[in-house]
């Protein structure tokens, strides 16, 4: 009897919407051969990771086992896929496999990181494969909000899988690959063993609409504009941005790309040929001599990202161009759980301008990458998988596809990050456990979210921060008073005196009260003094603070 199985873990992706990073092995428990089917990112936010510039997967398990991995696999360019591939490779060393815009995507991430570009191989759709270690791989094309997203077909001496990616069933998707549903039943024809599916809109309960039912609805509104219209979208949704520079051409309005990242996409989708027609364009100084009436911006930030064009034009300029009285922005997006506070940020500081916004609350100018609860179930009909394993949600969404899977009497398990499934038979249960998190790039640095850093962080961003300097002799006595410096706090206390002379003088009691035993022992007094000082703060001010005391002794 063999004893070789077949896992699934997910390190990222699961349980969250972002930062996907799965993996998959076959063989003996422990010794299985793996291959990583993409390395995603995740943004932070100012509240709970301030001054963080990225959120990358934990990659421990994988490191452990760096020489079991096979390949790294990315289904698609969207930044929660690729985005981590330049910050872990260093770590994995496996080639990556990618179709062409993809590629060209991750060899910039690796140059930019001092990694080799030709550790990204560039691969064609199915039919066909690559085969490394007892996988074969091959890219199925689906529809997404990014060209040539792909779901994988794993080939495993257990039978099929398909790892879906993100995907929508759009069969007229105006840049990229249509759905091509005779191909996928094709491919489920002969069986499918798992099929891993994307759930991010399984609560939506419509069908989903084509990328191609927006560009009259955007016309007709660019043509009412008045003054210059400004619109943002994901730079990753060539599809959109595509839509909207078409839609501005045919409303009579020169067209002109704002921010890195959406010159970046429109260029790689040319350079790859899967943007073929793309509108004429003018150069941002160009722009700014251009009547407002016969000019369209299409810019980046749509998520309310600080340096982005949006922010910069809601700030006051960018690249010489400012917004005016009766001019229209247009969010052809939608915003991502937790960015609301950044768009609607933007929102009002535009609408302080007395700039026309307009989001997408209606439906009208903005449809998903994503497939809704009628094309999931769809699916589920059409590739007639043996069980299915939820990801890419909140584990709100991976309960309720579980549910829909078993609504049409497919086995389904809800798959969190960390949790090791066991796939060789025809019922996945869990293995084990495993040990997942974040790291972050906090400059130039790779951090653990659970090594204080940041804590210390918000700590004192909500709580400020007292620094006590205290000299000591050499028979330990002390010289002078001690010295408080104060940041993110009230200069006076309730007391009516300066909070420094507060904590000074109470200070000065406790040093002078403490035993030769505490005076002696630097820790302990250390600690008495952060004591002191956050209680006096708390009676004058009613805050507790970070508190940093430098000791020195005269020798």
């Amino acid at each position: 009897m063999s004893k070789d199985r077949l896992i699934y873990l997910p390190l990222g992706g699961a349980g969250e919407i972002g930062m996907n990073a799965y993996v998959y092995g076959f063989g003996p428990k422990g010794k299985e051969r793996l291959i990583v089917v993409d390395l995603g990112v995740t943004f932070p936010n100012m509240d709970t990771t301030p001054g963080v510039d990225l959120i990358l997967p934990d990659i421990s398990w994988l490191k452990e086992r760096r020489n079991q991995i096979e390949a790294i696999f990315i289904t698609h360019g969207h930044e929660d896929h690729v985005g981590a591939v330049g910050h872990l490779w260093g770590d994995l060393g496996a080639p990556i496999y990618a179709r062409a815009f993809t590629a060209h995507l991750a060899r910039h991430k690796m140059s930019d990181h001092g990694h080799s570009e030709q550790s990204v191989r560039t691969v064609s759709k199915w039919p066909e494969t690559t085969s490394v270690g007892p996988f074969t791989v091959g890219f199925l094309p689906i529809s997404h909000s990014i060209p040539e997203s792909s779901a994988l077909v794993i080939d495993t001496p257990v039978g099929r899988i398909v790892h879906t990616g993100d995907f929508k069933l759009d069969t007229n998707p105006v840049v990229g690959e249509a759905f091509d549903e005779d191909l996928w039943a094709e491919v489920a024809k002969d069986g499918v063993h798992a099929l891993v599916c994307d759930s991010t809109n399984v609560f939506s309960d419509h069908a989903g609409r084509s990328e191609s039912t927006l560009g009259t609805d955007i016309q007709s509104l660019i043509e009412a504009a008045p003054k210059m219209v400004v619109a943002t979208t994901f730079a990753s949704n060539v599809a959109r941005v595509k839509t909207l520079a078409d839609a501005g051409v045919r409303a009579g309005r020169s067209i002109c790309l704002m921010g890195r990242a959406m010159r970046r996409m429109v260029e790689a989708a040319i350079a790859t040929g899967v943007l073929a027609d793309f509108p004429k364009v003018v150069s941002p100084e160009d722009a700014a001599n251009i009547p407002r009436e016969n000019l369209m911006l299409l810019v980046t930030g749509s998520q309310g990202e600080r340096r982005a064009a949006s922010a910069q034009l809601a700030n006051g300029k960018f690249m010489g161009i400012s917004m005016k009285e009766g001019d229209m922005f247009l969010f052809s997006s939608k915003t991502i759980p937790g960015n609301e506070r950044g768009v609607i940020r933007i929102m009002n500081q535009l609408s302080e301008m007395d700039v026309d916004v307009i989001d997408d609350a209606k439906g009208t100018y903005h449809v998903s990458g994503h497939a809704n609860r009628p094309d999931l179930k769809r699916m589920h009909q059409l590739v007639k998988p043996k069980m299915v394993i939820p990801m890419h949600g909140e584990h709100r969404h991976l309960r309720e596809h579980s549910k829909l899977a078993a609504e049409s009497g497919l086995t389904s398990i809800v798959c969190v990050n960390g949790m090791l499934l066991d796939l060789t038979k025809d019922t996945p249960k869990i293995a084990e456990y495993v040990d997942t998190g974040r790291m972050y790039l906090d400059g130039t640095v790779q951090i653990g979210a659970l090594d204080g850093i940041v804590r210390d962080r918000i700590r004192m961003a909500v709580n400020g921060h007292v620094i006590v300097t205290v000299i000591l002799d050499e028979d330990d006595e002390m010289l002078g008073e001690p010295w408080c410096e104060t940041l993110g706090l009230s200069e006076m206390g309730r007391s009516n005196a300066s909070l420094i002379d507060a904590l000074e003088e109470d200070l000065s009691q406790y040093i002078g009260r403490a035993g030769a035993a505490t005076m002696v022992d630097d820790d302990k007094l250390e600690q008495g003094i952060k004591k002191t000082a956050r209680q006096t703060c708390l009676n004058e001010i009613g805050k507790k603070p970070e508190v940093t005391v430098i000791i020195s002794r005269l020798m």
